[in-house]
């Protein structure tokens, strides 16, 4: 396995390579951020760049921007999600506080809760000796729980997702949303632009069940918390 200082090695660039110049504080929080972003890239989830927050804003620019700091660089950001380790390094040592999402419904889905059905389906799982699989904290606001992809084991019975990235989607529905093909999610360590983290609950690197499984755990969260979207008990999307 590459060494952490080789690694760091990367941010540390002489002026004209195309490299941010990072300072040697600065390097070893940059090594730090690319570590944890390649613990999801060595457990296959592709991963594209997104925007990052500059003074509480969007790092896009756009004025109003529905989701600052939560979504991709690029429109093509399904073409651009890859597994390339080197790739990946490439990315943040041309800009290291990017963000990164993780395109689903390839090698994996994601379930995604509010924090506090999160944390009671957590508790629910690990008594009843469920495997969980890596799941994801989004500050203190929504809980993702990494699964199987219905999309490659159900190839002709696959649906596409409605991308999440308006505030507004998470209110009117606040129940589970199931991250299938067409969407995404935030990756550690992205950050927000109210300075909350995107980190590891449980690691990436721990084998994803059959979403399936824990849906069912999920869904009974919600209803007890009271985070059930209109007419459903889960929203796919």
């Amino acid at each position: 396995m590459e060494s952490t200082s080789k690694r760091g090695s990367w941010w540390r660039r002489r002026p004209g390579t195309g490299a941010r110049t990072v300072a040697p504080a600065g390097a070893v929080e940059a090594a730090s951020r690319l570590e944890q972003l390649l613990r999801a890239v060595r457990a296959g989830f592709p991963v594209a760049p997104a925007a990052h927050a500059v003074d509480y804003r969007c790092s896009c620019g756009r004025v109003g921007c529905p989701a600052p700091a939560q979504h991709p660089l690029s429109f093509a950001w399904q073409s651009q999600a890859t597994v390339d380790i080197e790739q990946v390094t490439r990315w943040l040592a041309r800009e290291p506080e990017t963000n990164a999402v993780t395109a689903t419904g390839r090698s994996h889905d994601v379930l995604d809760v509010p924090a506090e059905a999160g944390r009671l389906a957590l508790e629910r799982i690990d008594e009843l000796g469920v495997a969980v699989g890596p799941v994801a904290a989004i500050g203190d606001d929504r809980f993702l729980f990494f699964t199987t992809s219905r999309s490659a084991l159900d190839e002709d019975e696959w649906w596409t997702s409605e991308l999440d990235t308006s505030p507004e989607d998470v209110s009117e529905h606040p129940g589970l949303r199931w991250h299938t093909r067409g969407s995404y999610v935030l990756l550690p360590p992205s950050r927000l632009a109210d300075g909350s983290t995107v980190t590891w609950v449980r690691d990436p690197g721990q084998p994803l069940p059959d979403p399936l499984r824990v849906l069912e755990v999920l869904t009974d969260a919600c209803t007890a918390v009271g985070a059930v979207a209109v007419g459903e008990q889960w929203l796919i999307g």
